[in-house]
């Protein structure tokens, strides 16, 4: 009987495109693990051959996806595995595409914030701040720059305890920008300390800084399994445009 030829193994899938082929999962071309889109990070060629980040998922052109992370996309380019997804030697992945990736969602943190604040959600200042912390409404999430003192952390995280008890860890923490990254995003100077209340702009700005946190490798299990709320992703664009 004549032997049968072993199938060849099948390639990564690119998807087809923004708009077309809406699967409920993608598969990681590092790890060949099947995700959410929400969970992963697509990438495309541009006109020159060279890998580029498409944190939206809106760029035109097949994409490749992979877990978003920081150490799975340094595999990817350590292990030419873009190579093999756009099956062409024409293709060029920086050496740091991890970091252009970190600070694309670095800038995405700042635009959400600046559009949470265009929509009424952003308190700044400290005593507006514990104001709101001790208040009937509470706030859905405690911004200190990230050169914040140790002081104003202290008094305000007095205050979460005094209003949350045990539930404190409910609240988010943020301190993943700087007082000039925190000027820039409101339009104001000097700001230290911050607060968010519950709305739309709150869900997309949480969303993003989990995205963040998980690709830097910060968050913790409770940032992992938050849910987002009104079924956000981490790349909804329900405010992506800044008018």
């Amino acid at each position: 009987m004549e032997a049968q030829a072993a199938p060849a193994e099948a390639g990564p899938e690119l998807d087809r495109g923004p708009g077309r082929g809406r699967e409920p999962v993608r598969t990681c071309i590092v790890t060949r693990t099947a995700q959410s889109p929400g969970a992963m990070i697509r990438f495309v060629l541009g006109p020159d051959g060279a890998v580029v980040p498409d944190l939206r998922s809106r760029l035109p052109g097949r994409g490749a996806w992979i877990t978003a992370t920081r150490a799975t996309v340094q595999a990817a380019v350590k292990r030419r595995a873009f190579h093999r997804a756009f099956k062409t030697g024409d293709v060029k992945a920086a050496p740091d595409l991890a970091d252009q990736v970190a600070e694309g969602l670095r800038t995405d943190l700042r635009q959400a914030l600046a559009l949470a604040n265009k929509a009424g959600c952003v308190v700044t200042g400290f005593g507006k701040v514990e104001s709101a912390i001790l208040g009937a409404e509470g706030i859905a999430a405690l911004i200190h720059a990230s050169d914040a003192a140790p002081d104003g952390r202290r008094k305000l995280a007095a205050a979460l305890r005094r209003r949350y008890g045990d539930a404190i860890s409910v609240i988010p923490v943020v301190d993943d920008l700087s007082n000039a990254e925190l000027d820039m995003a409101l339009g104001r100077d000097h700001v230290i300390h911050a607060a968010l209340i519950a709305g739309a702009g709150t869900t997309g700005y949480l969303a993003r800084w989990r995205r963040f946190r998980t690709f830097e490798g910060m968050a913790s299990a409770s940032e992992e399994d938050a849910p987002l709320s009104a079924g956000a992703t981490a790349f909804d664009s329900h405010d992506d445009e800044l008018k």
